[in-house]
Protein backbone atom coordinates (compact mmCIF):
# COMPACT_ATOMS: atom_id res chain seq x y z
CA UNK A 1 0.00 0.00 0.00
CA UNK A 2 2.40 2.37 1.06
CA UNK A 3 4.60 1.89 -1.95
CA UNK A 4 1.90 2.16 -4.62
CA UNK A 5 1.31 5.13 -2.91
CA UNK A 6 4.95 6.70 -3.22
CA UNK A 7 5.26 5.43 -6.23
CA UNK A 8 1.96 7.58 -7.79
CA UNK A 9 3.28 10.79 -5.81
CA UNK A 10 6.48 10.27 -7.56
CA UNK A 11 4.10 10.18 -10.96
CA UNK A 12 3.12 13.08 -9.95
CA UNK A 13 5.98 15.31 -9.37
CA UNK A 14 7.71 14.38 -12.47
CA UNK A 15 4.42 15.16 -14.71
CA UNK A 16 4.43 18.15 -12.87
CA UNK A 17 8.05 19.40 -13.18
CA UNK A 18 8.20 17.98 -16.94
CA UNK A 19 4.98 20.14 -17.23
CA UNK A 20 6.58 23.21 -15.58
CA UNK A 21 10.07 23.08 -17.68
CA UNK A 22 7.75 22.56 -21.04
CA UNK A 23 6.21 26.02 -19.92
CA UNK A 24 8.94 28.11 -19.11
CA UNK A 25 10.52 26.80 -22.37
CA UNK A 26 8.00 27.48 -24.41
CA UNK A 27 7.53 31.10 -24.46
CA UNK A 28 11.22 31.79 -24.69
CA UNK A 29 11.21 29.50 -28.30
CA UNK A 30 8.61 31.63 -30.43
CA UNK A 31 7.01 35.09 -28.43
CA UNK A 32 5.72 37.41 -30.77
CA UNK A 33 6.99 41.13 -30.52
CA UNK A 34 6.02 42.95 -27.36
CA UNK A 35 5.18 39.77 -25.65
CA UNK A 36 4.92 39.65 -21.86
CA UNK A 37 5.38 36.20 -19.92
CA UNK A 38 2.47 35.22 -17.43
CA UNK A 39 2.69 35.50 -13.94
CA UNK A 40 4.81 32.73 -11.97
CA UNK A 41 6.85 32.25 -15.36
CA UNK A 42 10.34 33.81 -15.74
CA UNK A 43 11.76 36.65 -17.95
CA UNK A 44 12.80 35.83 -21.16
CA UNK A 45 16.45 37.37 -21.16
CA UNK A 46 17.26 39.67 -23.59
CA UNK A 47 19.59 37.97 -25.98
CA UNK A 48 17.14 35.22 -26.40
CA UNK A 49 14.49 37.67 -27.17
CA UNK A 50 16.56 39.32 -29.79
CA UNK A 51 16.69 36.46 -31.55
CA UNK A 52 13.83 36.17 -32.77
CA UNK A 53 14.52 39.42 -34.18
CA UNK A 54 17.63 38.78 -35.84
CA UNK A 55 17.54 38.36 -40.54
CA UNK A 56 20.14 36.77 -42.13
CA UNK A 57 22.30 39.30 -43.85
CA UNK A 58 22.48 38.82 -47.73
CA UNK A 59 25.73 37.00 -47.76
CA UNK A 60 27.32 35.40 -50.42
CA UNK A 61 26.81 31.71 -50.46
CA UNK A 62 29.70 30.96 -53.32
CA UNK A 63 32.94 32.13 -54.25
CA UNK A 64 31.68 33.23 -57.83
CA UNK A 65 29.06 35.13 -55.64
CA UNK A 66 31.34 36.93 -53.59
CA UNK A 67 33.64 38.28 -56.24
CA UNK A 68 30.85 39.52 -58.17
CA UNK A 69 29.57 42.10 -55.12
CA UNK A 70 33.48 42.59 -54.11
CA UNK A 71 33.09 43.67 -58.28
CA UNK A 72 30.39 45.82 -58.05
CA UNK A 73 31.42 47.57 -54.61
CA UNK A 74 34.42 47.89 -56.18
CA UNK A 75 32.76 50.17 -59.48
CA UNK A 76 30.51 52.12 -57.26
CA UNK A 77 33.79 53.16 -55.11
CA UNK A 78 34.98 54.19 -58.31
CA UNK A 79 32.27 55.82 -59.46
CA UNK A 80 32.18 57.75 -56.29
CA UNK A 81 35.67 59.11 -56.38
CA UNK A 82 35.51 60.11 -60.05
CA UNK A 83 32.20 62.10 -59.28
CA UNK A 84 34.13 64.09 -56.25
CA UNK A 85 37.38 64.49 -58.56
CA UNK A 86 35.37 65.27 -61.81
CA UNK A 87 32.49 67.62 -60.46
CA UNK A 88 34.59 70.25 -59.33
CA UNK A 89 36.68 70.52 -62.25
CA UNK A 90 33.66 70.66 -64.52
CA UNK A 91 33.44 67.61 -66.13
CA UNK A 92 29.89 67.39 -66.76
CA UNK A 93 30.21 62.95 -67.27
CA UNK A 94 30.89 63.45 -63.43
CA UNK A 95 28.27 65.21 -62.45
CA UNK A 96 25.73 63.91 -60.51
CA UNK A 97 22.08 62.91 -61.66
CA UNK A 98 20.26 66.45 -60.27
CA UNK A 99 23.24 68.51 -62.27
CA UNK A 100 23.14 67.21 -65.51
CA UNK A 101 20.83 68.96 -68.50
CA UNK A 102 21.25 72.17 -69.91
CA UNK A 103 18.38 73.46 -67.64
CA UNK A 104 20.14 73.18 -64.77
CA UNK A 105 23.40 74.86 -66.42
CA UNK A 106 21.19 77.64 -66.86
CA UNK A 107 20.18 77.45 -63.54
CA UNK A 108 23.55 77.20 -62.32
CA UNK A 109 24.81 80.49 -64.79
CA UNK A 110 22.07 82.51 -63.68
CA UNK A 111 22.63 82.34 -59.91
CA UNK A 112 26.29 82.27 -60.35
CA UNK A 113 25.90 85.63 -62.43
CA UNK A 114 25.01 87.69 -59.46
CA UNK A 115 25.39 88.80 -55.55
CA UNK A 116 22.26 88.20 -53.43
CA UNK A 117 21.55 88.15 -49.93
CA UNK A 118 20.91 84.16 -49.97
CA UNK A 119 24.42 83.95 -50.53
CA UNK A 120 25.73 85.16 -47.11
CA UNK A 121 22.88 83.72 -45.26
CA UNK A 122 25.44 81.16 -43.16
CA UNK A 123 27.59 84.11 -42.31
CA UNK A 124 24.59 86.27 -41.85
CA UNK A 125 23.04 83.32 -39.05
CA UNK A 126 26.47 83.60 -37.30
CA UNK A 127 26.56 87.26 -37.07
CA UNK A 128 22.89 87.63 -35.51
CA UNK A 129 23.77 84.39 -33.22
CA UNK A 130 26.65 86.11 -31.86
CA UNK A 131 24.29 89.71 -31.41
CA UNK A 132 21.78 87.78 -29.56
CA UNK A 133 24.06 87.50 -26.56
CA UNK A 134 24.42 91.41 -25.88
CA UNK A 135 23.04 91.60 -22.53
CA UNK A 136 20.63 94.51 -23.82
CA UNK A 137 16.71 93.10 -23.70
CA UNK A 138 15.98 96.03 -26.05
CA UNK A 139 18.73 94.95 -28.63
CA UNK A 140 17.90 90.72 -28.23
CA UNK A 141 14.19 92.27 -29.16
CA UNK A 142 15.32 94.33 -32.13
CA UNK A 143 17.58 90.95 -33.23
CA UNK A 144 14.43 88.85 -32.88
CA UNK A 145 11.91 90.56 -34.04
CA UNK A 146 13.07 92.87 -36.90
CA UNK A 147 16.60 91.66 -37.90
CA UNK A 148 16.15 87.92 -38.20
CA UNK A 149 12.38 88.01 -39.61
CA UNK A 150 13.97 90.82 -42.12
CA UNK A 151 16.38 88.40 -43.01
CA UNK A 152 14.32 85.27 -43.47
CA UNK A 153 11.69 87.34 -45.73
CA UNK A 154 14.23 88.55 -47.71
CA UNK A 155 15.65 85.02 -48.35
CA UNK A 156 12.05 83.34 -49.28
CA UNK A 157 11.38 86.29 -51.56
CA UNK A 158 14.88 85.96 -53.43
CA UNK A 159 14.33 82.31 -53.94
CA UNK A 160 10.60 82.57 -55.05
CA UNK A 161 11.81 85.80 -57.88
CA UNK A 162 15.05 83.02 -58.78
CA UNK A 163 13.32 80.20 -59.68
CA UNK A 164 10.21 81.85 -61.44
CA UNK A 165 12.53 83.46 -63.84
CA UNK A 166 14.94 80.34 -64.26
CA UNK A 167 12.01 78.41 -65.24
CA UNK A 168 10.75 81.58 -67.50
CA UNK A 169 14.19 81.51 -69.37
CA UNK A 170 14.33 78.27 -69.68
CA UNK A 171 11.30 77.27 -71.15
CA UNK A 172 12.22 79.86 -73.46
CA UNK A 173 15.72 78.59 -74.41
CA UNK A 174 14.96 74.62 -74.27
CA UNK A 175 11.26 74.22 -75.33
CA UNK A 176 12.10 70.68 -75.54
CA UNK A 177 13.44 70.42 -72.10
CA UNK A 178 11.24 69.89 -68.51
CA UNK A 179 11.90 72.58 -66.25
CA UNK A 180 9.82 70.42 -63.27
CA UNK A 181 12.63 70.83 -59.85
CA UNK A 182 14.51 74.15 -62.14
CA UNK A 183 13.45 76.51 -59.36
CA UNK A 184 13.57 74.86 -56.21
CA UNK A 185 17.23 73.76 -57.46
CA UNK A 186 18.61 77.48 -58.14
CA UNK A 187 17.07 78.43 -54.72
CA UNK A 188 18.94 76.18 -52.95
CA UNK A 189 22.69 76.70 -54.92
CA UNK A 190 21.75 80.47 -54.11
CA UNK A 191 21.78 79.55 -50.21
CA UNK A 192 25.24 78.59 -50.78
CA UNK A 193 28.53 80.76 -50.35
CA UNK A 194 30.11 81.21 -53.80
CA UNK A 195 33.19 78.92 -53.06
CA UNK A 196 31.88 76.51 -51.71
CA UNK A 197 29.14 75.82 -54.59
CA UNK A 198 29.42 72.26 -56.46
CA UNK A 199 29.52 72.39 -59.84
CA UNK A 200 32.20 74.73 -59.45
CA UNK A 201 30.79 78.46 -60.88
CA UNK A 202 31.86 79.04 -64.60
CA UNK A 203 30.60 82.75 -65.28
CA UNK A 204 31.35 85.46 -63.20
CA UNK A 205 29.75 88.02 -61.04
CA UNK A 206 28.03 90.93 -63.70
CA UNK A 207 29.29 88.40 -66.63
CA UNK A 208 26.27 88.05 -68.95
CA UNK A 209 25.00 84.83 -69.88
CA UNK A 210 25.31 83.97 -73.78
CA UNK A 211 24.97 80.66 -75.53
CA UNK A 212 28.57 80.19 -75.51
CA UNK A 213 28.38 79.96 -71.61
CA UNK A 214 26.55 76.73 -71.87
Amino acid sequence: MFRRRLASESEETAVTSSARSSSSTSPQTSQPKGYTPKKGQPTPKRSESEKGLRRPLNAPQTRREAYRQYRERRAREQRRGAQRAGAPKGEEQHFRPQDMGPVRAHARDLVDSRRSVSEFFLPFSLVIIVLAFIPSPQFQIGVYYVVWPALMVTIVAEGIFTGRRVKREARARFPDESVRGAGFYAAVRQLQLRKLRLPKPRVRVGEAITPTNR
